[in-house]
């Protein structure tokens, strides 16, 4: 006995999805490896940069629980990246400050990641560039702007990290 599947009529948007995010994914990675630093890192660095944030505040933009968090500052205060500091706003909160040679290798791995998006734009005809992503962005503050309730937790995607 044979069974037939039903037809496909619709696109398969999670797997075109996943795939496309988790080489991308891969691509960066390979690329911030070039110069030592991890995706989390050039997240909390570039974060950390654009004003006065506390850990938790930067873990919560690069989705990364607490005991990640503190291990990739601890990664970044090593290398001489980041330091914890007092908040100038509120003595008892600290804050993850970006040291001057930080800045400099945060200059360069954000250089690394626009060279990695816009070599896949570049894969994309340049009439359809604009129209990917308008779409995608759409898509991001629409449709798909926040994950359905479901029984069985899933596994959330980063957060835009710059």
């Amino acid at each position: 006995m044979t069974t037939l599947t039903p037809p496909v009529t619709v696109p398969d948007l999670s797997f075109l999805l996943q795939h496309t995010g988790h080489v991308l994914r891969t691509q960066v990675t390979a690329a911030l490896a070039e110069i030592g630093l991890t995706p989390r890192m050039h997240c909390v660095l570039v974060h950390a940069l654009e004003e006065e944030r506390t850990q938790i505040q930067l873990a919560e933009i690069g989705d990364m629980d607490k005991t990640t968090m503190v291990v990739t500052v601890d990664a970044l205060e090593k290398a001489g990246y980041a330091e914890r500091r007092p908040s100038s706003k509120d003595r008892r909160a600290r804050i993850i400050a970006v040291t001057e040679r930080g800045a400099e290798i945060a200059e360069r791995s954000r250089a690394i990641v626009d060279g990695v998006h816009a070599g896949v734009l570049d894969a994309l005809p340049e009439d359809e560039r604009a129209v990917f992503v308008r779409a995608l962005e759409r898509l991001v503050t629409g449709h798909l702007a926040e994950p359905a309730d479901c029984p069985s937790p899933v596994r959330r995607a980063r957060q835009r990290n710059g």
